[in-house]
């Protein structure tokens, strides 16, 4: 991802996910910061961005999608509580982004029963690749 402004729209989507619970815990904080400076948005900005309209984009490569997708799925586990607006709100979002229902249930479901709530980078491609034979 190279422009600024696609980085601030992910970086947005992420925020608007973030509240849909209606609070943003600490840890959810937390994580939105390391998102931002993995992406290189300072501080500033990712605090001026909770006072902003959401900017979403569409993003045109299916890898930045599930990408975007398991940092979403990861925001979403990182309070310690799942949240059924946040369940029906991940999965809308995963179909919004044109990925495979399927997957994302797959997906979902390995990081819930994981100890870490977390999936390796190969599970996750492998369960979206899957889809394509």
């Amino acid at each position: 991802m190279s422009n600024y402004e696609e980085k601030i729209a992910l970086l947005s989507d992420m925020i608007a996910f973030a509240i849909v619970d209606g609070e943003l815990h600490e840890r959810e904080y937390m994580f939105l910061s390391l998102i931002a400076v993995e992406l290189g948005i300072d501080k500033n900005k990712l605090n001026k961005l909770f006072h902003e309209e959401n900017r979403s984009e569409v993003i045109k490569s299916e890898f930045e999608r599930i990408q975007q997708f398991y940092r979403l799925a990861l925001l979403m586990h990182c309070d310690g509580v799942l949240h059924e607006r946040e369940q029906i709100k991940i999965h809308e979002i995963g179909i919004n982004m044109g990925l495979n229902p399927h997957a994302i249930k797959r997906v979902l479901k390995a990081m819930e029963t994981s100890p870490t709530k977390m999936v390796s980078p190969e599970y996750l491609l492998e369960v979206f690749q899957e889809q394509h034979n």
